[in-house]
């Protein structure tokens, strides 16, 4: 059977279960959990799934996360993920409902066409993967060895604009804290040493150093402890940054930047300074490591389903956040395709998490799924395709 004949196939196995697809995105949505609380998420796919005919290892390698298999003969494992937590106080603000149905309606699609196969195609992995804001699931699950025996691992990701490519950050958050020496503010200011003041400086210093930023570079952050009273001088401050790029290279340079921005406040104002790494399961998010022939791959399909992409050039000015789907693309050649809904508001937002539960919406992230099976079913029927992904991403220029 023709690979033509076989992606419709998915298409036609996707659209036979677009009202319970719809379903599982709404019960998600009604539904938001935090990071590695995702339980009731867990058991709808996981029960779904099993449905379906794959067989299904719950609560793998961690409580709330899950492997999900099909297999027809020898081949490349291909890995469509899953992601279903939320954020507090705004629920699925990311659309991570949404992730959890186009991964399932790609699952199904996928192998739909294994079935129906005349040749053995390899073997299909669903990855149910918690925490991804913030909690670093896939990163821990990485240390667990799950990706180990995976070829190409692949994910969609809702956000206001379609881009195969992309432009997903490394990222790390640093605690930075001055000592200083309290003091009535009134009576004798000048016997204190003000720690507050080191934190302003420090705020000011990396403001400063904005215009000196490349455009792909990002630093926010916050004073967590200015102080106890306005009459006493502050012995104590505190404040938290996240600081972004688009490599872990460029991540180190800018590192080092905010970090000498730090320590000169300290130093004009007499404070001490502890900087402390906040990792994230003993890491950091790293930056999503786009293989070129599957974003090309994945574009084509989608662009046959009526999708339209910026040029590639202007994908990669296109910047999004981070995620552990960084970590994931670090070992294993990877996508992260970003497809557009009906949303003015970035994620993160209220507006968008209402978005995230509208029928226009579903319809895009059918869409999405149809292009990941497309893409899948592919890559599995082709030996040459399989060699391309691999040089592509054991180049130089990706390590």
């Amino acid at each position: 059977m023709s690979i033509e004949k076989l992606k419709n196939i998915a298409v036609q196995a996707i659209d036979d279960k677009d009202g319970e697809l719809f379903d599982i995105n709404q019960q998600i949505h009604k539904n938001p959990e935090l990071a590695y609380q995702e339980f009731k998420a867990h058991d709808l796919l996981t029960h779904y799934l099993e449905k379906q005919g794959f067989q299904v290892d719950r609560s793998y390698a961690l409580p709330t996360a899950f492997r999900a298999t099909f297999s027809r003969g020898k081949g490349p494992k291909m890995c469509v993920i899953c992601e279903y937590d939320a954020l507090p106080s705004i629920g699925h603000a990311c659309g991570h409902n949404l992730i959890s149905e186009a991964g399932i309606a790609a699952a199904i699609g996928i192998k739909a066409a294994m079935e129906s196969s005349d040749s053995d195609l390899g073997q299909l992995v669903v990855y149910g993967t918690p925490a991804e804001e913030g909690g670093g699931g896939k990163i821990k699950m990485i240390k667990e060895g799950c990706f180990d025996d995976i070829d190409v691992a692949m994910m969609v990701h809702p956000c206001p604009y379609d881009a195969g490519y992309a432009s997903v950050l490394s990222a790390l958050s640093l605690s930075i804290t001055y000592e200083g020496k309290s003091a009535h503010a009134a009576g004798s200011p000048w016997e204190g040493i003000n720690a507050l003041d080191a934190a302003v400086q420090a705020y000011v210093n990396i403001s400063t150093l904005r215009q000196q930023f490349k455009p792909t570079w990002r630093v926010h952050g916050i004073i967590l402890d200015g102080g106890i009273k306005t009459n006493i001088i502050p012995a104590k401050t505190s404040l938290e940054y996240r600081v972004r790029a688009p490599s872990d290279a460029e991540l180190t340079i800018l590192r080092q930047k905010c970090e000498d921005c730090f320590l000169s406040a300290a130093k004009a104002t007499g404070c001490k300074v502890e900087i402390t790494h906040k990792d994230i399961c003993g890491d950091y998010y790293a930056a999503v490591n786009n293989n070129l022939p599957l974003v090309d791959l994945y574009q084509k399909h989608a662009t046959s389903l009526g999708i339209h992409f910026p040029p590639l050039a202007e994908q990669k000015q296109m910047m999004l956040g981070s995620t552990d789907m960084g970590n994931v693309s670090r070992i294993v050649p990877s996508i992260h395709p970003l497809y557009a809904i009906d949303s003015k508001e970035a994620n993160h937002t209220i507006q968008f998490a209402t978005v995230a539960s509208t029928e226009k919406s579903h319809r895009q992230t059918i869409i999405a799924a149809k292009s990941m099976a497309m893409t899948s079913i592919e890559v599995m029927s082709s030996p040459e395709l399989q060699a391309r992904i691999k040089q592509e991403f054991s180049s130089p220029s990706n390590q």
